[in-house]
């Protein structure tokens, strides 16, 4: 059985078409490698090195170029909800003490409840603290360094 070449111009539109619609940086690699076998095919390379060509394009764009592509591509990504709130300024509304669960801090007029980066670090109340990460619902902190 020959490969005719309308099969890797068909499969080249299949994966165009599905990134398009995802939008996830998914099967472009897989154009990349569709287009890669068509040519080979039209030079009139056989079956078995059309697909092992598909198939090492595809992975080898997918392992270099995926990253570099991620990190352009969602580079505008605005953070939205609480992950919105990592880096920015807290105030310690109630005693900070990971050993007693307890602790509370204001951010953008919103009471979280508030944990120390390390547990042995307690932080009074009225503090300025850094949120560091969120973890469940809770938001984790440092004190703010002095400047």
């Amino acid at each position: 059985m020959n490969i005719q070449p309308l099969f890797w111009l068909i499969a080249l539109v299949i994966f165009v078409v599905l990134e398009l619609i995802s939008l996830g940086l998914t099967t472009i690699w897989f154009a990349g490698g569709s287009i890669v076998a068509y040519i080979l095919n039209v030079a009139g390379f056989g079956e078995t090195v059309q697909v092992v060509a598909f198939f090492a394009v595809s992975i080898l764009l997918l392992i270099f170029t995926r990253p570099l592509a991620q990190k352009y591509i969602n580079n505008n990504t605005i953070k939205t909800n609480a992950s919105a709130l990592v880096g920015k300024t807290a105030k310690v509304s109630q005693d900070i003490d990971n050993i007693q669960s307890k602790g509370k801090a204001v951010v953008d007029g919103e009471e979280w409840m508030a944990r120390s980066e390390s547990d042995d670090v307690c932080i009074p109340e009225g503090t300025l603290v850094d949120i560091v990460e969120i973890k469940g619902v809770k938001i984790i902190v440092k004190k703010k360094e002095e400047l």
